[in-house]
């Protein structure tokens, strides 16, 4: 088996080279197709012989559907830049490219998230389970911007690995106030084009239920400080979507 590990990226300098190192014993080709970056992203890339293409960002189903296509092999693992693998998963993907040939076509595993740094996991964040290794004949990118999902073409059997994909999500409160800004804008914009709206009195609603979800049901509270301060933007994250929502809808 001859694999492509395939990475969007869009000034990801603070991540990227973490990435790329955890594959470097794994890979036959390392893919970054990149949105213009304007730091030293490209300069790390280059460093770790990572073959670079450059595509204007449209959507991350879009971009990761266009990077798949554009790898030389079948096989696909896709990461994230601020993504990379634990070593015990890591050498779960090595046994299987060693096969003669693998038993299924997707394979899924664990995600495990840094929140500033705590390991979380609870509040809904773990096992957090991904299929991120693909014969792409087999697979696409499909979910609703932002929040795609690797599945198969057709109903395929999926064989899970141990071993986790190490995500640094956030390393400061901030970065964690802008993602969920980015996000509800790509959100609220999905849900007008599929016709959508809520009243004010739902929006509280689902902000109150999804703080309950994320701190009790997925019992957050095991995680501490951590587990509070996720859940609680979690909850003002579901507050903004919704609140744009209705801003767009009325904006019309």
């Amino acid at each position: 088996m001859k694999l492509s590990v395939v990475i969007i990226t869009f000034n990801e300098e603070k991540n990227i080279e973490r990435c790329l190192l955890s594959v470097q014993d794994l890979a036959d080709e390392v893919l970054v197709v990149d949105s213009f970056s304007k730091d030293k992203t490209l300069a790390i890339c280059e460093k770790y012989q990572a073959r670079v293409i450059q595509n204007p960002f449209e959507g991350h189903i879009q971009q990761k559907n266009f990077a798949m296509n554009q790898a030389a092999y079948d096989w696909i693992l896709s990461l994230d830049a601020d993504e990379a693998l634990s070593e015990e998963l890591a050498a779960a993907i090595k046994q299987v490219k060693s096969a003669e040939k693998p038993e299924v076509n997707l394979y899924e595993m664990n995600r495990l998230t840094n929140y500033c740094g705590a390991w979380v996991k609870h509040c809904g964040w773990y096992p957090d389970t991904k299929i991120r290794f693909v014969n792409r004949k087999f697979a696409k990118w499909g979910g609703v911007n932002p929040h795609d999902k690797l599945e198969g073409i057709k109903k395929e059997k999926i064989e899970f690995l141990k071993g986790d994909i190490l995500h640094y999500s956030y390393y400061t409160k901030e970065d964690h106030l802008k993602q969920i800004e980015y996000f509800s804008k790509i959100a609220a914009g999905e849900l007008v084009k599929q016709g959508k709206n809520v009243g004010h009195f739902t929006i509280y609603l689902k902000m109150a239920a999804q703080f309950f979800k994320s701190f009790v049901l997925k019992k957050g509270f095991l995680d501490g400080k951590t587990g509070w301060q996720i859940s609680k933007l979690s909850a003002f994250a579901t507050y903004r979507k919704y609140s744009l929502l209705r801003t767009l809808n009325e904006t019309r």
